[in-house]
């Protein structure tokens, strides 16, 4: 009877074996596809977001000369480039909802790229094919390293895909691992702003540390609001927990003082040093605390770990290298240097610019007095001396420097 029975047995579990080995490619086939939907909606977000800006610039820059502050307001380009602004910012929003934290987080290269095709497209300038090949070669070769970076972190990035739902933000929520995370990253975040603000430390890294500290977790809230609103346009309501508001108010907040410190950073560095650190250091951090917070590297192997790092620093090469050809702007400065003009001894070491007299008058280069005498020095005079016409093979000089004695 056993042995008649074995084969009935053996046959009836057969499909069940089968059935069980089918469900794994599927699985994996809709989490690739998910992974490809979210690829796509940040890439088309940060494509816009770029256009949207160049558009916005364009329209400042036609507009730079009017009298009233305001004008651009009433054009077009600049109302479809807040159009385009917020449909890419949507775009890249509801990213978040369908892939990992780790895979979109690098994918704001994209915008890069695309700033950087524009600009090349709509130069302005009068160029030679040598000066052109000299002097964007590395703009080329940057958006090439970008490319091949991104298709890799699309390639080999995290495969983990989690329901955002109130009780599985909870439990990441107080898990070990991000408390400890969350409490060296609060230590790390005060240390660097007692040396901003009280030490005067106004270095790039420092300033862009601070951004990417609050970046980290903007993301990583921008994803647990996102993928809880999903997940309730599916059917499952979310909105009634209150780690939802937690989330959303931590989002609002890191993402406004996020902005300040960007403007601050605005206002002392150029705009390229600006985006090429930036996005390293704010790639890094986000990368970690959303492989700390939502896990994405569990199950993966070393291989594609190894291929998305390399994919991430190919990025990052290819992002440096496009900024690092940009013009820097050179700010106006209204000081008079006085190795600029002729017949003046230099009153400095370095040749550094004498600053304006604002205290007292309008003269510049207006010298203290330091000889303890009750005279007042007043600067030096320079008198236009006329030119005379019987004498025209002799030139004379424009000016001459009158010295004040202390008799005088």
């Amino acid at each position: 009877m056993e042995g008649g029975n074995s084969p009935n047995l053996q046959l009836q579990q057969l499909p069940l074996a089968t059935a069980a080995v089918s469900v794994q490619p599927h699985t994996e086939f809709f989490s690739y596809k998910e992974n490809l939907i979210g690829a796509l909606l940040a890439i088309f977000g940060h494509l816009v977001i770029s256009i949207a800006l160049n558009l916005q610039k364009y329209s400042h820059i036609r507009l730079a000369g009017s009298k009233d502050p305001r004008a651009y307001f009433k054009t077009k380009t600049w109302w479809c480039g807040l159009f385009l602004l917020v449909l890419g910012e949507l775009g890249v929003f509801s990213s978040y909802a369908f892939a990992p934290l780790s895979l979109i987080v690098p994918l704001s290269a994209v915008s890069v790229i695309a700033s950087a095709i524009i600009g090349i497209i709509f130069i302005k300038e009068k160029w030679k094919p040598k000066d052109f090949l000299r002097r964007y070669v590395l703009s080329f070769v940057g958006c090439g390293l970008a490319i091949i970076g991104t298709y890799l972190l699309i390639t080999f990035g995290p495969n983990s895909h989690e329901k955002m739902t109130g009780e599985n933000i909870t439990r990441h929520l107080v898990s070990w691992p991000f408390l400890l995370y969350m409490l060296l990253e609060i230590i790390v975040f005060c240390l660097l702003l007692y040396f901003y603000k009280e030490k005067n430390a106004n270095y790039i890294v420092v300033i862009l540390l601070l951004v990417a500290l609050l970046g980290s977790m903007t993301v990583v809230t921008v994803k647990a609001v996102a993928g809880m609103i999903v997940v309730s346009i599916q059917g499952n309501l979310q909105l009634d927990y209150p780690i939802f508001y937690i989330m959303l108010v931590c989002m609002i907040a890191t993402a406004i003082f996020q902005a300040t410190f960007l403007a601050q950073a605005s206002q002392l560095y150029d705009s390229s040093q600006i985006a090429s650190i930036g996005y390293i250091l704010s790639t890094t951090v986000a990368i970690t605390a959303g492989a700390t917070f939502y896990l994405d590297f569990t199950g993966e192997d070393v291989l594609h770990i190894c291929m998305f790092a390399l994919g991430c620093l190919i990025a990052f090469l290819g992002v440096f290298l496009i900024t690092r050809n940009r013009k820097k702007s050179v700010p106006f400065e209204p000081y008079i240097s006085m190795d600029a003009m002729p017949g003046m001894q230099n009153m400095h070491d370095k040749g550094i610019a004498v600053q304006p007299d604002l205290k007292a008058s309008f003269s510049y280069g207006a010298l203290e007095n330091n000889d303890n005498m009750p005279e007042i020095y007043t600067p030096a005079t320079l008198p236009i001396v006329q030119e005379q016409h019987g004498s025209r093979g002799v030139s004379a000089p424009p000016y001459r420097v009158l010295e004040h004695s202390k008799r005088e």
